[in-house]
């Protein structure tokens, strides 16, 4: 065998958004691109903001010498300032230039983290439905992952936190606004949750870092921000992407930040310069660390995404579907009819064409999630098709 076992069995176990993306690709060569309703894959429809564009002219017109040539791991010092200067205006970090470090997009962000972070064995917890590549990150750095479940609401279960808690414990993995459920954790909550940490780390010496990955944190369909961790809780590290918010997943331009006042705060940004070295990002990529810089105050068009959003609430329960209405990003999170969410998401794609991904992918079974960042005739032909699907699932059989 050429490839890894480990990695041929995560293979197989797959991700399901890239399953349910191949297959609609497949389907797509087979019937016809406008035959095919794919609702399964979160990719930014709408276009960067004019001041993108405009932002990447003005660099291109600048021809210092050595603009291109390697630069310092963390990225560049003027960047990680302006960032951090940022966030100290808008309330939702205390940080400084000395404790950002730029980063491949979120996901380039967790796994410089979690290496920074993690021990062979070290325990993290994960909040379901989670983001699904979230347990390969962690196995990609010796770490266990503990999966707790939310509420019934899709928020943080303190008792269920506090039960899953042991002195192994070294990270806990946060997602909010949320995906799969566009839920997004209130500010009391969140304080709530580092009242429990620091109750644990006096108990048990065991000290919990939180990672805080805020991709969608200003895509609130009633506009603001989302409340963040860091703001509740000194050891988190917040962990961002302009992915979403300047619709540029392609760019991979994130950050990731530390509050200075947290304990071993300067070794952590070592360890977090020092691990986007050694797993091969070198640096994030420069031209795009200088637009981010350009681009802190751009507002987050939310109005054609919420619009979709109304609409696809409003079609899922006039079929019938259990749902709670996302606050954030672009997603919906209902309940499979008839319980199976695998079986209900492969008979909506065999006999109606549309994609959406099964639960079971986010650590959920028995939900499916849609994505509404498509197309307007995507999306209510796929409403009436998922309208048919609601009376075909048969109940799911209980054991015993």
């Amino acid at each position: 065998m050429a490839v890894a076992r480990g990695i041929a069995e995560a293979m197989r176990a797959g991700s399901w958004i890239r399953r349910m993306f191949e297959r609609g690709r497949e389907m797509k060569a087979r019937l016809g691109p406008d035959a095919v309703f794919d609702l399964s894959l979160g990719n930014p429809l709408l276009e960067p903001p004019p001041e993108f564009r405009e932002a990447l002219r003005e660099i291109a017109a600048e021809a210092p010498a050595g603009r291109h040539r390697y630069m310092t791991n963390a990225g560049f010092l003027e960047v990680r300032a302006a960032v951090a200067d940022h966030l100290a205006r808008t309330g939702l970090m205390r940080t400084d230039a000395d404790h950002v470090v730029m980063c491949c997009g979120a996901g380039g962000g967790l796994n410089i983290a979690l290496k920074a972070l993690l021990d062979p064995g070290d325990e993290v917890l994960v909040l379901a439905p989670y983001f699904v590549e979230y347990l390969y990150y962690i196995s990609n750095h010796a770490g266990h992952p503990v999966v707790v479940q939310t509420d019934e609401a899709f928020l943080p279960d303190l008792a269920a936190i506090a039960a899953a808690l042991t002195e192994r414990t070294k990270v806990l993995l946060l997602n909010s606004p949320n995906n799969p459920t566009g839920r997004v954790y209130p500010a009391s909550l969140l304080k709530a949750l580092a009242a429990l940490l620091e109750d644990h780390a006096r108990r048990t010496g065991r000290e919990v870092w939180v990672l805080s990955d805020e991709p969608y944190r200003e895509m609130l369909h009633a506009g603001g921000t989302a409340p963040s961790m860091a703001m509740a809780y000194s050891r988190t590290l917040q962990i961002y992407s302009w992915s979403k918010s300047l619709s540029i997943p392609g760019e991979r331009i994130g950050y990731v930040a530390v509050d200075p006042s947290a304990p071993g705060a300067a070794e952590l940004f070592d360890g977090l310069v020092f691990a986007t070295r050694i797993l091969g990002f070198i640096n994030a990529p420069g031209t795009m660390q200088r637009a981010a810089a350009r681009l802190l105050a751009v507002p987050v068009d939310m109005g054609p995404y919420r619009a979709k959003r109304e609409r696809v609430v409003a079609g899922l329960k006039a079929a019938g579907y259990d749902l709670v209405a996302p606050e954030a990003a672009f997603y919906v999170f209902p309940k499979a009819p008839g319980g199976d969410d695998v079986a209900f998401c492969e008979r909506a794609m065999d006999e109606e064409q549309v994609l959406v991904v099964p639960g079971a992918g986010f650590g959920r079974p028995g939900h499916f999630r849609l994505a509404f960042c498509a197309e307007d005739r995507v999306i209510d032909e796929g409403l009436k098709r998922l309208a048919k699907m609601a009376g075909k699932m048969p109940a799911r059989r209980q054991n015993g």
